[in-house]
């Protein structure tokens, strides 16, 4: 339940046409569900402005389903990350009207309208084999009612494909920089504007880049100022991060 539905429940006391019984029966599942499995946290898009997000990785099909079908009869938006082919089926099969996000491995469903925020957040990757985990971050910023503009395979080996989206880079309220092997391109990024950089070490690489730990400690080392760093292939929190960022921006 959003501040408007709520606001509207209240209302409807107050004139009289919703009972205080009916209200609290409303009401019961705040600030959680209890589900057994899971305690779904319905309060969250009150307190943080958008609703939960179900991470899949772990929960059988079936687990996944309950949790997306709660959250979607409370009036909320859903975003499913970290799906496997059965839990895709599954929701699917459920809610027809979901939205599979392929290269992101997530699923989507829009309950109520997104209010769309101006400016975007750049999202963008040193390689191609980098692209699920942009993906994940693009979608979830997209989830969060922010514009996005893609920006792949724009890594330092061939640094002026970069330079060539400098215009994009300088106008975005944020940016989410994904990168494996040595992960140098969010330093790079970050060394040439003067916005918030997000940087995300992937998994991709050969042997010594100990999937992913070889550019987490190269990007916590960076010597660029305005970069933060998420964990490995954490796209999911990087694209949260930056919709918060936008947000803030819309603000001003």
């Amino acid at each position: 339940m959003d501040q408007v539905k709520l606001k509207s429940l209240l209302n409807q006391v107050a004139d009289g046409s919703v009972s205080p019984d009916e209200a609290v029966a409303r009401l019961r599942s705040l600030p959680f569900e209890d589900l057994g499995f899971a305690k779904v946290d319905h309060h969250r898009n009150l307190r943080k402005g958008y609703p939960e997000t179900v991470f899949a990785a772990g929960k059988t099909p079936a687990q996944v389903v309950e949790i997306v079908t709660r959250i979607r009869e409370h009036g909320s938006n859903v975003l499913v990350t970290r799906c496997n082919s059965e839990v895709v089926a599954a929701v699917l099969a459920a809610h027809p009207d979901a939205e599979f996000c392929e290269a992101a491995r997530a699923v989507r469903i829009q309950v109520v309208p997104l209010k769309k925020l101006r400016g975007y957040v750049a999202i963008v990757c040193a390689g191609t084999s980098d692209i699920p985990v942009a993906e994940e971050a693009a979608v979830t910023c997209e989830a969060l009612g922010s514009r996005i503009k893609r920006i792949y395979d724009v890594g330092v080996a061939g640094i002026h494909r970069l330079l060539d989206q400098r215009n994009h880079l300088d106008k975005a309220h944020a940016i989410v920089v994904c990168a494996g092997m040595e992960g140098a391109l969010p330093s790079v990024v970050a060394g040439l504007v003067e916005k918030p950089v997000i940087a995300v070490p992937t998994s991709i690489g050969y042997g010594a880049s100990f999937g992913g730990i070889a550019a987490l400690l190269g990007m916590l080392n960076s010597c660029a100022s305005g970069l933060a760093v998420v964990n490995i292939d954490n796209g999911f929190g990087a694209g949260v991060l930056a919709s918060i960022i936008n947000r803030i921006a819309n603000h001003k």
